[in-house]
């Protein structure tokens, strides 16, 4: 077994609760699986959040009013040691009738706070 295998299993299950909260338009729960400040390099664009406050609404917009839901799948482990975790993750977005609005590659970068697992980075290909 992985030496880094439950760093790997923690970044995993956040990245999951984070998609699920994500889902469920449940923002409490959805922060909770981040660590603020919070940054998104989409393109060559840097958005850091110091505060969840805005986190939830940015997100919708973004995502545009026919979203539905989202699926993340974990394609790789590119690193890990026992307090952070690298992800290559493909983002799905969804109408809610189940039609693909867009796929992209995502990494997520996830790490130890204080003993709370949570997403502090990542860097997609979204294109918003």
């Amino acid at each position: 077994m992985d030496v880094f295998q439950d760093a790997i299993n923690a970044a995993k299950s956040v990245m999951a609760q984070h998609i699920e909260a994500l889902n469920n338009r449940d923002e409490h729960a959805l922060l909770n699986t981040l660590h603020f400040p919070h940054h998104r390099l989409s393109g060559t664009r840097l958005k850091t959040w110091p505060a969840g406050a805005e986190y939830f609404a940015d997100f919708k917009a973004r995502a545009g009013s026919d979203w539905g839901y989202s699926e993340a799948h974990v394609l790789a482990v590119l690193g890990a040691s026992t307090d952070k975790v690298h992800l290559d993750v493909e983002i799905r977005r969804f109408r809610p009738d189940g039609t693909l609005i867009k796929s992209f590659k995502s990494l997520w970068v996830f790490v130890q706070v204080d003993g709370r697992w949570g997403a502090a980075f990542r860097s997609s290909f979204a294109g918003d």
